[in-house]
Formats: structure tokens, C-alpha cells, sequence
């Protein structure tokens, strides 16, 4: 195992960190509350839409209706959809900054820019406060079961107090320093290497399809030799049978996060041409009306443009 990575403890009873709040119930923050309120930690939850907090306080969460109803937490976990609602749930008219008392954490496990985790890690330490940064690598699937991995960084006496809590969110936990944004950085690129692997996997697919070859069978050689891993075996399987809803990702979120990916490479003159190409490509997807399915559906797309019949599953 890589001297950075830990495994998940069992749930340490001892932990400085009872009282914890999550903000954003969505795919993947709902589970998160929910891995949260099993392990017998008192969560306050919070999200716009009312509707969302009503199935976690028949859970035994407290439910709030506001973001000040959160100001007695030792940690805020936060899971917002990007840059606009993080700034506004924590700097904005009582937001966490205002709202947190003074040691609190706020653990900000959405993919954001990694300029914005600095400003907020700023402004949370001179009120008194920490941030740390947690970007997930992973689905809703992995976060439901636990098996997430997590991209953590932050001043370490804060990542120290809080480790405990994450690990009981994800399989592995990696530490990344004391700078925040690294955290948001390793995410961006993570989910460019991600989009590649997507956007080769649907035009290597096609081209075997249209060549005559199943499929299932492509896909069993291809992942069953050189190309076994979880990308390949994740999404190229969802790309096969058409499964691109209910999404993981929706495609216009992917949008975001190789627009978030390009702007750190203009930033430090890093070219990435491929990276250019497919967040093209996934603008594509959304012209032809697939914003709502799943990032995968590049392979959707690589097989309408090869001339073959449009395979969806669960729509």
C-alpha cells in the first residue's frame, strides 16, 4: 500500500468529532449523512430543498432549516454541485464562516477550483476555524458502500481531528499537505484522466461494433487482458449495455470539471490537448439533448457519429 493511503478503521468511538453536519444531500452527500447516522454520530443536515431532509431525520438526524442551525458542530461536511454554491454556503450572508464556532472544521468534499479551497481555507482560519479539503474519487455506488477514495488536504491538525470521520466514508484516504487546493488539483486531473479513458473506451467500442464483434465480447477482451482497470471496467460496461441512467455523473457536472482541469492548466502552462478535445466532446453529448445522462455516454455519442442504432438503458 502506498505510504499515503489508509485504510478504514472500524469506527473509533473516542473520536473528538461527535456533532456533524452535512450540507448538500444529493447523490452522494445523502450517503455520506446516511454512512454518518449509522455509525451513531448526532448529524444535522441541510439542504435548499426541503424534501431532500425529511428521509435522514426519520433516520434519527436533525434536521435544519437553515445553515446557522448548524452552529453547533464540531465539523460541516459540505457537498455542493460547484465553485458558486460552495463560495455561497460558506462566505456568503451567513454562511459557515459567520455560522461555525471557533475550532470548528469545515470538510469541503465537492470538486471545486482549487483557487477557491485556498480562499476559503484563508477566511475560514481568521475567524478561527480550519478547512480541510476532501474531493472523493468515485460514484454514488462507492460512497453508499463505502468504498470511495479520498483526496484529503488541509493544515494537518485539522486533517488529523477529522481523519477518523473520513475514513469511515471511504476505503482509502490519501494525504495531500497542508495546502487545500492540491486536494482540489488531484481531483480536477483525476476526472480529465477519467474523461480520456471514457472517450477511448466509446470509440474503440464503436469501431469493434461496427467491425462485427459483440459488444460483450470487445469489452471481455479488452478488460479481461490489458485493460482491467476500474475505468475500464466501470464505464466501458455501462458504455455496452447502454446504461447511462440513472447517471453517476451528469454530463453537464463533467463539463465543469475539465473546464476547472483546463483553467489550472492555462494557469500554469501545462498544454492538454486531449483534455480540450473530449470536454468538447462532452459539450457535444449536451447538444444533442443527453445532458441528463451520464458522463459515459461519450461511448453514446462515438456510436451515433459510427452510424450505429442508439443503445439507453433506464431512461
Amino acid at each position: 500500500m502506498s505510504p499515503l493511503a489508509h485504510k478504514r478503521p472500524a469506527l473509533n468511538p473516542d473520536s473528538s468529532l461527535r456533532r456533524i453536519g452535512v450540507i448538500g444531500l444529493g447523490h452522494m452527500g445523502g450517503d455520506f449523512a446516511a454512512n454518518l447516522i449509522a455509525d451513531g454520530y448526532q448529524v444535522t443536515v441541510y439542504d435548499r430543498n426541503e424534501k431532500h431532509i425529511a428521509p435522514f431525520v426519520a433516520k434519527g438526524a436533525i434536521g435544519a432549516a437553515g445553515i446557522g442551525d448548524l452552529a453547533g458542530c464540531d465539523a460541516v461536511l459540505t457537498s455542493v454541485p460547484d465553485d458558486d454554491a460552495l463560495a455561497d454556503v460558506t462566505a456568503g450572508d451567513g454562511g459557515l464562516v459567520n455560522v461555525l464556532a471557533p475550532g470548528a472544521i469545515h470538510v469541503s468534499m465537492s470538486t471545486v477550483s482549487p483557487g477557491l479551497s485556498r480562499r476559503l481555507a484563508e477566511a475560514h482560519r481568521v475567524a478561527g476555524q480550519s478547512y480541510v479539503a476532501a474531493p472523493v474519487l468515485g460514484n454514488p455506488d462507492l460512497a453508499r458502500a463505502r468504498k470511495l477514495f479520498l483526496l484529503v488536504a488541509g493544515a494537518p491538525p485539522a486533517v488529523a481531528r477529522v481523519k477518523p470521520v473520513l475514513e469511515r466514508l471511504g476505503q482509502r484516504v490519501f494525504l495531500l499537505g497542508d495546502d487545500a487546493g492540491t486536494a482540489n488539483l488531484m481531483k480536477v486531473a483525476a476526472n480529465a484522466l477519467t474523461a480520456l479513458t471514457l472517450q477511448s473506451m466509446g470509440e474503440v467500442l464503436a469501431l469493434l461494433h461496427k467491425g462485427g464483434l459483440a459488444p460483450q465480447i470487445a469489452f471481455d477482451v479488452l478488460t479481461g487482458s490489458l485493460f482491467d482497470g476500474k475505468v475500464h471496467k466501470t464505464y466501458g460496461s455501462k458504455i455496452v449495455e447502454g446504461h447511462y441512467s440513472p447517471p453517476g455523473m451528469t454530463t453537464p457536472l463533467a463539463v465543469k470539471d475539465l473546464r476547472l482541469a483546463l483553467a489550472e492548466a492555462e494557469h500554469l502552462a501545462v498544454p492538454m490537448p486531449a483534455a480540450s478535445l473530449v470536454h468538447d466532446r462532452l459539450v457535444a453529448v449536451i447538444a444533442r439533448g443527453w445532458a441528463e445522462l451520464d458522463w459515459s455516454a461519450l461511448g453514446l455519442l462515438a456510436a451515433a457519429e459510427a452510424g450505429l442504432p442508439a443503445n439507453v438503458q433506464g431512461v
